[in-house]
Parts: C-alpha cells; structure tokens; sequence
C-alpha cells in the first residue's frame, strides 16, 4: 500500500524521544493526527466490521542501530482475539540496508510459537524454529516513505541492523477487532499494558478504554 509523502509535525518531537534504553530505536507513542485513513483496509483484511485503536508508536532506528531480534508482537499484548494486525510504514525511504521488517510466512497460523522475550535469546530460539519448521522469509524492501506494509499480531518477524548513516524512521499503528475483551494478564508485560493502553481494564470486559477508540465499522 501506497500513501502520499507521510510527513507530521510532531517529528520534532518524535525525533527527541527515546523508547527504552537497551533497544536500537528511538519511540514515541500516541501519533494521532498520522492516522492516514486505512482503517477500512485494516477491517477488510482482518475480516471484521468494526476496528479499534490498541496504540500507535513511531520507531526510529539510528545508523549503526543494532538487528530487531525475532518476535511476536501478540506475547506482549492482552487481547483475547486473533483479529489484530499492525501496520508499519517508513516515513524516509528504506533501502535493503536500513534494515525494512523481515516477515516468517505463514507463522501466524500456529499461533503462540513461545520462545523468550524478544533479545538475544529469540532469535536464537526462532532461528532454530525457522530452520527445523521450514518457514520462508520475505521482506519488502526497498520501499519508499508512505509504503505499508500489514502483519497479524501472531506473525513471526524482525529486522536487521541499519548499516547506513541514515536513520530508519517508521510509524506504526496496531488495530484490533471491535469487541474485543481483554484476554489473560499472564505476564509483567500484558499487566503493563492493560494498564498503559486499555484504561486498566481487567481480563474479560471490553476491550474499550479512552486511548481505544472504534476507527471504524462497516
């Protein structure tokens, strides 16, 4: 997918803002105004007739920044649903070697594949995962500032280190299915963000709290 030149003027303040420490990308939370109406798409590729916000985060990772290990995002989020997907867009152009999202086809119908908390020991554990299920791998790179790309919550998936002295500025947005409950608060990571991103809503009400909105519904 394709928009016009995705440009904001919170990038000031985006580019000032860090995430956490020990990751290779600069984060910053809650983009409201670069919601560049795919919501529709996000409702038809999902298969559902109404469409929330989980969060949005724009992620920068700078020249010399480090791999993203292999990970599923849906370990980290409290949703008892599989209707979730995120869309990832550049907003500068990425060449192979800025390091664009490496998709592992097809993961996401297994589901939860476990492993560790995404570092070191993810990737080492999807690595074997990979080779021993014969998964295949996709990129998109190169793409260009305003491309998207959607993956479900359950899809395998990281990057690889920038090697360029540019940096990797991405926006992404996570919907999920209206209607959506809460699911199990079974770790430190899904309890943090139920409290962060649902209102502090607990397992079994809807998933519906402030920073929620529906986005749309057919």
């Amino acid at each position: 997918m394709r928009t016009s030149h995705a440009k904001s003027p919170t990038t000031h303040k985006l580019m000032h803002s860090r995430y956490r420490c020990n990751v290779p990308w600069l984060s910053v939370s809650l983009l409201w105004s670069c919601e560049f109406g795919c919501r529709h798409v996000v409702g038809e590729l999902m298969g559902v007739r109404g469409v929330r916000l989980y969060h949005d985060q724009a992620l920068f990772k700078e020249p010399g920044g480090g791999l993203t290990p292999w990970h599923q995002d849906q370990v980290y989020w409290p949703l008892d649903s599989d209707k979730t997907i995120t869309m990832w867009m550049p907003l500068v152009d990425v060449p192979s070697e800025v390091g664009s999202v490496v998709f592992v086809s097809g993961s996401h119908h297994s589901g939860n594949l476990g492993g560790a908390e995404i570092g070191d020991n993810s990737q080492h554990y999807f690595d074997r995962l990979i080779t021993e299920r014969n998964y295949t791998t996709h990129s998109y790179a190169p793409m260009r500032a305003g491309d998207a790309t959607f993956h479900s919550g359950w899809t395998l998936h990281g990057a690889p280190a920038n090697e360029t002295k540019t940096m990797r500025c991405v926006m992404t947005i996570i919907y999920f299915a209206d209607e959506t409950r809460v699911g199990a608060l079974d770790n430190p990571m899904r309890e943090n963000d139920a409290q962060q991103w649902l209102g502090s809503r607990r397992t079994g009400e809807l998933a519906d709290g402030p920073l929620n909105p529906l986005l749309w519904s057919a």
